[in-house]
């Protein structure tokens, strides 16, 4: 018997196993294919969002190109960033990602430390504020991610979420509640999976 993860090993080929909660598939975050399709989603393209009580949905454009690179989630004292990205079929994508992440923060001058939470390995991450930016010093955020069925989600959760057990319980069941539509359009692995406005009516605020 092993006490290590089989998850976190690589295979002959050299591909990256999937990483993801083990009940992912009931419990989420899910495939547009799992997913209960008569819930009231808010459909913001390669994510479907469920509302909630006291949830604010902001979209994040990009300035030059007015794309859409990531949903903002406020809930509960914290806030989720979520991006979906497409990958492989058979490998994940959230091993190779994560050092990224730390690489990227650490050159910022930021501290990291990998634990394994109920997603599984996750990023604590200490980041430094721009001068002039309010509240400046650092803030603390935490790096989640999910390997799915042709998809990759990200998550990025700051303010009580990351600190707070009790916000980080609630933070997490938001993440879980969303469903990613990956589409059947070919794309490279990494590529964000396109967002987009929902339809008309929708509570969505641009950042």
């Amino acid at each position: 018997m092993s006490d290590v993860d089989p998850r976190e090993l690589e295979s002959a080929t050299g591909e990256q196993p999937k990483s993801a909660p083990a009940d992912r598939a009931t419990a989420g975050p899910l495939d547009e294919s799992e997913a209960n399709a008569v819930r009231p989603y808010v459909d913001l393209g390669g994510v479907k969002i469920l509302p909630r009580p006291e949830l604010q949905l902001r979209l994040e454009v990009e300035e030059g190109s007015k794309r859409v690179v990531a949903v903002g989630l406020d809930y509960a004292g914290s806030t989720l960033q979520v991006q979906p990205f497409a990958a492989p079929r058979n490998s994940g994508l959230w091993h190779e990602i994560r050092e990224q992440i730390i690489e990227q923060i650490q050159k910022q001058g930021g501290t990291t430390k990998t634990v394994v939470g109920n997603f599984g390995p996750e990023i604590l991450a200490e980041i430094p504020v721009a001068a002039g930016q309010q509240g400046g010093g650092s803030r603390l955020a935490r790096f989640v991610g999910v390997d799915g069925p042709r998809w990759f989600l990200r998550g990025v959760i700051a303010g009580e979420g990351a600190t707070n057990p009790e916000a980080a319980a609630k933070i997490e069941d938001l993440f879980r509640s969303i469903v990613v539509v990956r589409g059947t359009t070919p794309m490279p692995p990494r590529d964000l999976i396109p967002l987009h406005m929902p339809p008309t009516g929708s509570p969505v605020e641009q950042a």
